[in-house]
């Protein structure tokens, strides 16, 4: 009877932890299609306002083209009628607006290839997991954000220091999503160096480092500024939703939420943390480490 006793809680013991790990993988799967409908809500949206925008801009862009080929035709035909005492000011006046056409046309073909690429990504983002380099994504969206970054303040320059770990290899992952995640980190480390050489009055260098770490079962990505770092008593709140360091109309809150949905849920991983106020910010992102297997070499006879 003992005996029997015994066997049956050890079956009921097996079972119950047979049914503790169905539950946490319910759990997780639930998770990840949550994930996958919101990043697929998102997508919809991008692509709803860029599909908006694409029709003014469009008349931003056609109109400039005729306008310059107009300020052409005016530089040739009736500037040239005009008596020699007018030419000076008349002739100011369309260097002038031919540099303002200049602007505009410029800028719009800029903003025309931004909504381009978010069409691309919001169709391409299907949160659908394939074998991604996660050096050369690491690499690509820095250059991406800094290059970004400087576009809207020419003044901006920092130094970007890489130490990529060459043993990792292709890793299965959303390459979009985790892109949206590196861009958010990447321009927040720029800002965070910006307000930096602001409040120093220039005497300062901003620093951007990001290295790549394989370790057992997993990868980090870190990236470390030299900038304003984040007061202790708010370092715990930044991955809240709608919480945020930022002046009013600088930042909305959600960046570091996504990333933060993105990386757990939507990946399986962890995204932490840590500062010292006024010297430096971290954020570590760890992922799973699941190798793309090399496919057989195939050898024809001969």
């Amino acid at each position: 009877m003992a005996s029997q006793n015994e066997i049956l809680e050890q079956q009921v013991t097996a079972r119950t932890a047979e049914l503790k790990l169905s539950l946490d993988e319910l759990k997780s799967t639930q998770e990840q299609l949550i994930q996958r409908e919101k990043m697929a809500s998102l997508g919809e949206l991008t692509a709803g306002i860029a599909h908006e925008i694409q029709n003014p801009l469009n008349f931003v862009n056609n109109f400039s083209e005729v306008s310059t080929e107009l300020v052409e035709e005016l530089r040739v035909g009736p500037f040239l009628k005009l008596p020699e005492g007018d030419r000076k000011e008349a002739g100011d006046m369309l260097e002038d607006l031919d540099r303002n056409i200049f602007k505009i046309h410029h800028h719009g073909q800029r903003a025309d290839a931004i909504v381009k690429n978010m069409l691309q990504h919001s169709r391409v983002s299907a949160g659908q997991k394939e074998p991604t380099d996660m050096n050369a994504l690491t690499d690509e969206y820095l250059r991406l954000a800094y290059y970004g970054f400087r576009a809207k303040d020419k003044g901006f320059d920092a130094n970007l220091v890489t130490e990529f770990d060459s043993s990792i290899g292709k890793v299965e992952a959303v390459p979009q999503d985790l892109g949206r995640v590196l861009l958010n980190l990447y321009n927040n480390a720029f800002y965070a160096t910006q307000e930096k050489k602001r409040q120093l009055n220039g005497q300062y260098q901003p620093e951007v480092k990001v290295t790549t770490h394989r370790l057992d079962g997993r990868i980090e990505i870190r990236i470390r500024d030299n900038g304003t770092g984040i007061l202790e008593h708010v370092k715990n709140k930044v991955f809240q939703p709608f919480f945020t360091t930022k002046p009013t109309g600088q930042g909305t809150g959600l960046g570091l939420s996504l990333s933060y949905d993105i990386i757990t849920k939507g990946h399986g991983g962890e995204l932490s943390v840590a500062t010292e106020e006024g010297e430096w910010t971290e954020f570590t992102v760890v992922l799973p480490y699941v190798p793309i297997a090399k496919e057989p070499t195939l050898h024809t006879a001969p």
